[in-house]
C-alpha cells in the first residue's frame, strides 16, 4: 500500500510520496514508556498499524514528520 502524496483528510501538509509502508525501523522498544524509541509511534499505533485506514496512517506520518522523525530509506 502506498500513502497518497497529500493528506487524505484534507487541510494538512502534504506527505512525501516516497514514504515506506510503515515507520518501523526494526528497533522496537516500548519497555520504559508508551512510545517506541525506534519509530516514534505509540504502542497502540504500532499494535493497530495493519488495521488503520489511510487517513489514520497519514495522521501518524504527519505527526512523526512534524516531530522530526526521518523514515528509513
Amino acid at each position: 500500500m502506498t500513502l497518497p502524496a497529500a493528506d487524505v483528510r484534507g487541510g494538512g501538509a502534504a506527505l512525501p510520496a516516497d514514504l515506506p509502508q510503515t515507520p518501523c525501523v526494526g528497533l522496537c522498544s516500548t519497555t520504559f514508556d508508551a512510545i517506541c524509541r525506534g519509530c516514534g509511534r505509540s504502542a497502540d499505533e504500532v499494535r493497530d498499524w495493519l488495521w488503520l485506514d489511510d487517513a489514520a496512517r497519514a495522521a501518524v506520518w504527519q505527526r512523526l514528520l512534524a516531530q522530526g522523525w526521518r523514515p528509513r530509506r
